[in-house]
Order: C-alpha cells, then structure tokens, then sequence
C-alpha cells in the first residue's frame, strides 16, 4: 500500500485502472465485500442494466463552450452531482478509513456522507476538512443512545443528518461468506432488534432530535416516498444498498420515475446502485435526481491509493460528465429534463464491472 499512497494518480486515464490497482492491493476477503453483493446478487447486476437500458436524446448547435457540472445539495455547492455513500468498515480498504474518505471528498469538492459503522470516530473524521458533510447512523442501540449519536454528529458540524432504512435484517453477502471472511462492522454485532424495530414514528423522533437537513437512504416505491414526504424528509435516497441488501429486487434507475412523481418536487433525491461512469449521473439527472452517491467506486479508490486515488475516481468522472453534457447540448444540471433520455436495448451483459470493456479479463475475481 505504501508504493500506492506515493504513486502520481494523474498518470491513471480510466477508472478501470484504478480498479485493477485496488484488486492488487486488497486480500481477497475485502475484495469480495466490496465487489460482491447479497445471495445471487440479481440485484445488483439489475442496478447497472437499469442504467444501460436508458440512452440519451442529444441537442446540437449549442453553445456549449463553458460546461458547469457543479449543483447544490442541503443547500451546499458541490463540484459534481456525485456524493461518497456511507460504507462500513473502510479502514479495510486504507488504514485513515472514513477520515481518508471525507479528506478526498472535501479535497475535490463534494460531500462525504459518513457512516456510523466505519473507523476512525466520527470526530476525527469530520476534522479532516471544513468542507460540508454528512452523517449517516444505524440504530444500534435505545433513545438514549441514539439521542447521543445526533448530539456528537451536530458537534463535529456534520451539515445534514441520514438513517438508513432497508436494513432491518443483515443480508447474506455470499462472496465474503465462502472466503471466509467477516466485515470488521460485524465482528462484534450489536443486537439486531434496534434497527429491526425503527419505524416511520422513530424517524419523526429522530428528525425532530436532529434538527438538520433529513435523509432517508433505502427507500425503493413511490408508496414509501409519498410517506417519507409526510413526515417532513428533506431528502428521499433511493438505495438498495448497492444489491447487497434485499436480492432481487429493482434496480435504483427502475424505481427512479415513479419515485420523481411522488416527491414532486417536495424533496431533493439521492440515488445509488450502479453509478460507474460519468454518463450515469448525467442520466440520472436528466431523470430527475439531484444528486447520485458512489459505494463501489469509493472503496476502488480508496483502496488503490487512499486520497489520491480517491480524488482521482472523482476527477475522472467530473470530465466524464463534462463531456457528456457538451456533446448532449447543456452547460448545466439544471438544463437536464426527461426529454434528454428515452429507454434503449440492451447491449451488455450487466456485473459489477460491465462499464468498463478494456479490462485484461471480463470480470476481476
């Protein structure tokens, strides 16, 4: 890892590289946590084909000189749509953890939205940069508890406040399961009944205890959307957990259309699940998201070279992006609408890695 942390990351021109020097750096058990997903993993692959099966509607002969990615989230300016998700354990991938990640987030210029099952403290954490971030908590214990959690994230000045919601049951993750190997978040488990037992009266508590802006991170219908709207949610976070939670279930762009309906422009909405190139976030836009939120891509960076290599995953897709809005006819997000995408065939067989062609081998085991 040290040769790694030294390494010049603007010499690397495609993420797929970045992928191949993290596979080097990790044991095949974190690799497996972090590639893999739950039980036949249908989910997951569904998150990318939902993304593949969309394409876009160009506009020429604009004037497209000056392209700005950039957006607003929580009412904080962030440099491209794209936030780090929450993932636990990521002291696996790079000893800083959590810190390393919120240090690349505030670097380039987006929000880290920190998890409450990563290392190092969620102080420490947030002392890496004054750029905005956010806090993400299981519940993993009673009110009071809780309760202490909210206080400690609105000391360390995290700007907005999520609870992750499919989690009521830990999944069966088989890849790390059959190497053998078990998430450093899970070495020690707390009992299952607190998460198990939250329901929408616990987020009225907790958003009220909270006093920031209000994430829900795993909602997949309109029907639990129009609820989350009811109770007062700033933000509606369309997940299902990478794949790595409920398996076959939707993919997050299928669940997309019929989630913009419900908000109704009542909320802002994060999506994750697939992003892996900067066309994704571009179609995710135009499909009404506010912003999209990278898991894999995250620990793929982080893994290859901590900060650096970090930033560059952010780097490489900001040009993705810029790219991608030039030759479609926009200068900005705002420009994006529903008329820029239509549905389209499938061309490649969806995995975890199918953006990326020129990889030595289909899929890195």
């Amino acid at each position: 890892m040290g040769d790694a942390l030294s390494e010049d990351f603007s010499t690397y021109v495609t993420v797929e590289q970045i992928i191949q020097r993290a596979r080097k750096n990790l044991a095949q058990g974190p690799w497996d946590y972090l590639a893999g997903a739950s039980e036949s993993e249908t989910t997951m692959r569904r998150n990318r084909l939902a993304f593949d099966k969309v394409a876009f509607r160009p506009r020429v002969l604009a004037d497209v000189s000056s392209v700005n990615p950039s957006t607003t989230f929580i009412g904080h300016q962030i440099r491209i749509p794209v936030l780090l998700a929450p993932i636990g354990s990521l002291q696996v991938f790079i000893p800083e953890g959590g810190a390393a990640a919120t240090a690349a987030a505030g670097e380039f210029g987006t929000m880290h939205v920190v998890s409450s099952v990563t290392q190092p403290s969620l102080e420490e954490t947030s002392a890496t940069t004054d750029f905005p971030k956010s806090y993400q908590l299981y519940i993993h214990g009673d009110w009071e508890w809780t309760k202490e959690m909210i206080s400690r994230a609105k000391s360390a000045d995290y700007k907005g406040f999520c609870i992750t919601v499919d989690t009521a049951n830990y999944s069966r993750r088989e890849r790390p399961m059959l190497s053998g190997w078990t998430p450093v978040s899970r070495r020690n488990p707390v009992d299952p009944k607190w998460q198990a037992s939250v329901t929408w009266d616990s987020i009225d508590k907790i958003k009220s205890e909270a006093g920031l802006p209000f994430m829900l991170k795993g909602i997949a219908t309109a029907e639990d959307a129009k609820i989350a709207i009811e109770h007062g949610v700033d933000v509606v976070w369309i997940s299902n957990h990478g794949g790595r939670q409920l398996d076959h279930g939707q993919g997050t762009m299928e669940m997309l259309p019929e989630i913009v309906e419900a908000v109704d422009g009542k909320a802002e909405i994060v999506l994750d699940g697939g992003v892996q190139r900067g066309s994704d976030v571009v179609k995710a836009v135009a499909m009404g998201a506010t912003a999209v939120a990278i898991g894999k891509m995250q620990g793929w960076g982080l893994a290859a070279g901590g900060v650096p290599g970090m930033v560059r995953v952010l780097e490489i897709l900001e040009e993705e992006i810029r790219i991608a809005m030039g030759l479609m006819g926009v200068t900005a997000m705002d420009q994006l609408n529903q008329n820029y995408v239509c549905p389209a065939d499938l061309v490649t067989m969806p995995h975890e890695m199918s953006s990326w062609v020129n990889m030595p081998v289909d899929r890195i085991p």
